[in-house]
């Protein structure tokens, strides 16, 4: 059960170990996560960790302000059809009584079609 770690990208010790989920180098003191990025875009998670994607439908988790009105989108309002997006609401859709909208993911959770 030998397991290759990658060396420092700081100084590039073949040296490093692992405490849970990092990587630490003991001759320059970097650490760093072991699940390197690939490049890969960041998986958009929802309240309770589902990986969400494009046309994934989602209920809200909690009441929600509109702001500059008042309207308020209630617990339980079931979303259809999401997009993600980058930025601070990942989230674009259209809520029927609403209009379009951006959410964020961390008041949302995945609806098991």
């Amino acid at each position: 059960m030998t397991e290759t770690l990658p060396p420092c990208p700081e100084c590039s010790s073949a040296f490093t170990y692992q405490v849970d989920a990092l990587l630490i180098c003991p001759e320059c003191g970097h650490e760093w996560s072991a699940e390197a990025p690939g490049g890969d875009a960041a998986v958009v998670r929802d309240s309770v960790g589902n990986p969400l994607a494009d046309g994934d439908t989602v209920t809200v988790i909690k009441d929600l302000k509109l702001k500059g009105t008042s309207s308020v989108i209630k617990v339980g309002t079931k979303v259809r059809g999401i997009r993600l997006v980058d930025g601070d609401h990942d989230i674009d859709c259209k809520i029927p009584g609403v209009g379009p909208i951006g959410l964020k993911s961390q008041f949302v959770k995945k609806v098991s079609d």
